[in-house]
């Protein structure tokens, strides 16, 4: 169907476009401004603490912009969401490392926003030890080179 059939179709939706797509689109500037800064980040501070770097291609795919079946706009619009979530899941993966390294020790209620290093950490409350116990999670941090997280 026509773009114009479309739109006068439902003009409503097509007017809501028009005006979320400019919000939408505009979170592309601080999503790279993310991605550059949590390199930098990663780059200058993980050596220091000998923390296992992050391998940035494994969460940024961009591959659906490849299907042939899609059309301009919605590999458009694959492409934007490859990036971004990738982006945001790239940072989660550093953030994490750094807290598995830095505070491993869980909240007192179990959080949403865990990343997959969290059942490893030292539960919350638990003093028993800890200088030991966080000793003995920044060597497992460390050693994470393999085993860091689920796509590598």
């Amino acid at each position: 169907m026509a773009l114009l059939q479309r739109i006068k179709k439902n003009p409503k939706h097509f007017l809501l476009i028009a005006i979320t797509a400019p919000v939408i689109y505009g979170l592309i500037i601080p999503v790279v401004v993310a991605d550059v800064f949590v390199s930098l980040y990663q780059a200058i501070c993980f050596p220091v603490y000998q923390i296992p770097r992050v391998k940035r291609s494994h969460y940024l795919t961009l591959e659906r912009k490849k299907l042939s079946y899609l059309t301009f706009f919605q590999k458009l619009n694959c492409l934007y969401c490859d990036y971004a979530n990738g982006v945001f899941a790239y940072a989660s993966e550093v953030a994490g490392r750094t807290e598995w390294y830095w505070c491993p020790i869980k909240h007192s209620s179990h959080a949403l926003r865990s990343h997959d290093h969290y059942e490893k950490f030292i539960e919350y409350g638990d003093g028993t030890d800890f200088p030991k116990q966080h000793k003995a999670r920044r060597q497992a941090c460390r050693a994470c080179e393999s085993s860091c997280s689920p796509s590598e």
